[in-house]
């Protein structure tokens, strides 16, 4: 893998403004695995500058080539897919078969399922029969800002790059400066794939900069922003002074309520879920709600299930879960299990410190806390981690008061043999998404959530209408 400092403006790879050196560190073993450069204000200036002169060109592209343009995206990554999961491993921890599977996979699958919906696009249609010559028309927004977050960093460029680009928007990407990595591949991907100078640009830096320089920069008329809700709000604060729309996928504290009646094999799945990623996901189902009945056996299995995860480097390839990104996120999550301790909650296994096979890298015991009571700590706060809080439930009522007790309302998860109960639920969780049974949501569904989990809509046909707006033309003729 050949990085560089260089940012990609304007179809070229070029040089920072100023130098500004950042150290990419492997979060295995705490050392830098390469040298980047972070943008400054003239950096972002041109990056904007260049998508602002490409604006006109683009948006004018017939849809049909735009799409045709993206798909040449997907024949790059089919060529680099290794090489892009093993950059994924690198800087930011994912174990290798997990990011082939699923980290770089994100790219593939979402893909396909933003070019599906496109074709259902009606760009130019008639306000309905009541106005048959009036028509409403969908337009691309202009220059969008990208800033998206280390976690799950494939998944979020595809979400926010690719419907931009097939909106006819031209864009901005911010990267964390923590997982720059897959970016800068990505941006070679469009490169090589013919998208036009100027659509796509690639400007590294931090959200005090770059990200900051991009909300409330006067040309760009659109920010796409996932990661914290700390940062979400920051980013509106800024981007208020020039009335541009905002897109926000934030945190989460998901509660998964399991009933006595769910399948044997939901305690398994849960625990899984959890964890992987080593439990940087937004949407990871970090409370464990569990009818009374069943909870010690519940508390049992957990434990059990718990236990046998294993720690492993990220470029080891197995089932094993890697280490967090890096030593702020470390020990932000050695902070929530000693609260989660002193708070009076009972640790089923895991806990503080490295797992005793480890001596550096940021590593972290697989963590469960029992007899967690709403309102601690632990079962308030997002972790974003491999930290998880069973409570207890002796009602239905009573399960859909503390799961929606939260300011976050990104995914909720129902585990219940009744369909009845089920649907019920699902409508009483208030949540921008809800899994029930352990099962995906489908081909073409949107990720985004409500309260402060943000209310972006990523996906499908409604992740593409993100980057539109919608014109009404009176006595409009349709031919």
């Amino acid at each position: 893998m050949n990085f560089r400092r260089d940012f990609y403006i304007n179809g070229a790879w070029v040089p920072p403004h100023s130098a500004r050196d950042w150290h990419v560190i492997n979060p295995s073993t705490e050392e830098p695995c390469t040298v980047i450069s972070l943008g400054d204000q003239a950096d972002t200036d041109a990056a904007v500058n260049a998508a602002k002169a490409a604006f006109p060109k683009w948006a004018a592209t017939a849809p049909a080539e735009r799409a045709a343009i993206i798909k040449r995206i997907l024949e790059q990554y089919e060529k680099r897919r290794h090489e892009y999961a093993e950059a994924i491993s690198l800087e930011m921890g994912a174990p290798i078969d997990f990011s082939l599977a699923e980290q770089a996979a994100c790219l593939p699958w979402h893909t396909k399922n933003f070019l599906d919906a496109f074709e259902h696009i009606e760009w130019i249609r008639p306000l309905g029969p009541q106005a048959p010559k009036t028509a409403v028309a969908l337009e691309p927004i202009g220059v969008v800002g990208l800033i998206t977050p280390w976690n799950w960093p494939v998944n979020q460029i595809v979400l926010k790059a690719i419907p931009a680009m097939l909106a006819g928007c031209t864009c901005v990407l911010k990267p964390s400066e923590a997982s720059p990595l897959n970016a800068m591949l990505f941006a070679e991907f469009c490169h090589d794939a013919g998208v036009p100078p100027g659509v796509f640009n690639l400007v590294n830096g931090d959200g005090i900069g770059v990200g900051t320089q991009l909300s409330n920069h006067p040309d760009v008329e659109m920010i796409s922003f996932t990661g914290s809700t700390r940062a979400g709000k920051a980013i509106s604060r800024a981007a208020a002074e020039t009335l541009k729309r905002v897109a926000l996928e934030l945190g989460g504290k998901g509660a998964n309520l399991i009933f006595a009646d769910a399948d044997p094999r939901a305690l398994k799945w849960s625990v899984g879920r959890m964890m992987e990623n080593s439990g940087q996901s937004c949407n990871a189902p970090s409370r464990m709600l569990v009818e009374r009945s069943i909870y010690d056996q519940a508390i049992e299995q957990v434990a059990a299930l718990t236990k046998a995860i294993k720690v492993g480097p990220a470029l080891e390839p197995g089932s094993h879960i890697g280490p967090l990104v890096n030593k702020r996120q470390w020990e932000q999550v050695q902070n929530y299990i000693k609260k989660g301790i002193d708070e009076g909650a009972r640790l089923l296994c895991g806990g503080l410190g490295r797992p005793e096979e480890f001596n550096s890298g940021y590593y972290v015991k697989p963590t469960v806390f029992a007899d967690v009571r709403p309102g601690m700590t632990i079962e308030r706060e997002e972790i974003f981690g491999p930290v998880m809080a069973m409570i207890p439930f002796d009602s239905e009522e009573e399960a859909v008061r503390i799961a929606n007790d939260t300011p976050y309302g990104l995914t909720n998860y129902v585990q219940t043999k009744d369909a009845v109960r089920a649907n019920q639920l699902a409508l009483s969780l208030k949540a921008g998404m809800i899994e029930m049974n352990g099962k995906s949501r489908g081909a073409g569904s949107f990720f985004g959530g409500v309260k402060q989990s943000g209310r972006a809509r990523e996906g499908g046909i409604w992740g593409i209408e993100e980057y539109l707006e919608s014109k009404i033309i009176s006595d409009y003729s349709f031919t």
